[in-house]
């Protein structure tokens, strides 16, 4: 029995070594601070314009978020673009295809258009679906105060190419140290002075990575702010219930802990 139970424990082991090492080393994530991050982080409004400008000019050409209506680049706590902005900017995008073969100009109640190539994955929930250093299933007080380290992932991704490549079954291969594995079929998408941002932000590959990051972490929680504002107010709600609950507790029994025993 017990030599079964050993057969079976080794070979459940070389299982999982294999699996392992079939699915590669897990990449390093860098820790960033981003601006939203901690108990009473806030997006970074000229941020968040930035990092519109470097998904539009660099990775809209073959991602997408089709999860993201265009109005809310106007909201509150988001890029905060005027609306007469957000208008002329969604009629630049691309088309709506309708149901009859035609098409009409794209408005700002639309959403933004789909990913360009099928094997580009769409970008609306990748800070959240995509974890880092701490992931889902770290503990809740570190992803209060660092988060689940998705826009450190995106940026990771964009500034960890290596230079290396190599080319395997037609399909070429590009080194990265923070994709899983060690290597990523997408060419590195960023490069220096790639966009001139309008406040003068220098346009290095770390600052254009760290701005387009924070503009999907966005895209992903855009409610993120009013969601902490509505769980401070709720602890505030409950910390004051509680001490009212514990003074009328002990106003309405206080005459009978009160007695003594004759």
């Amino acid at each position: 029995m017990f030599r079964k139970i050993a057969l079976s424990a080794v070979a459940a082991l070389a299982v999982t070594s294999g699996a392992a090492l079939a699915a590669g080393k897990a990449g390093h994530v860098e820790d960033i601070d981003f601006a939203h991050e901690g108990p009473f982080g806030r997006f970074d409004q000229m941020q968040l314009q930035r990092g519109l400008q470097v998904y539009t000019e660099v990775c809209a050409a073959c991602h997408g978020l089709k999860f993201v209506p265009i109005r809310t680049l106007a909201d509150e706590n988001g890029p905060q673009l005027p609306a007469d902005q957000v208008r002329a900017y969604a009629a630049g995008l691309l088309e709506v295809d309708l149901p009859n073969g035609e098409t009409r100009p794209r408005e700002w109640t639309d959403h933004f258009p789909m990913s360009g190539m099928e094997n580009a994955p769409d970008l609306s929930l990748m800070a959240k679906a995509r974890a880092g250093f701490s992931g889902p299933y770290g503990l809740g007080i570190n992803q209060f105060f660092r988060g689940m380290g998705g826009p450190e992932y995106i940026y990771s991704i964009l500034t960890g190419y290596t230079g290396e490549e190599k080319e395997e079954a037609g399909t070429l291969f590009y080194g990265n140290e923070a994709f899983p594995g060690g290597w990523i079929a997408m060419g590195p998408p960023l490069m220096e002075d790639l966009v001139t941002y309008a406040d003068g932000t220098p346009a290095t590959v770390e600052n254009m990575a760290e701005d387009v990051a924070s503009f999907l972490m966005w895209t992903a929680e855009p409610k993120l702010m009013d969601r902490r504002e509505a769980g401070f107010t709720a602890v505030i709600f409950l910390a004051v219930l509680s001490t009212l609950l514990y003074l009328t507790n002990k106003k309405l029994w206080s005459g009978v802990k009160g007695r003594k025993v004759a």
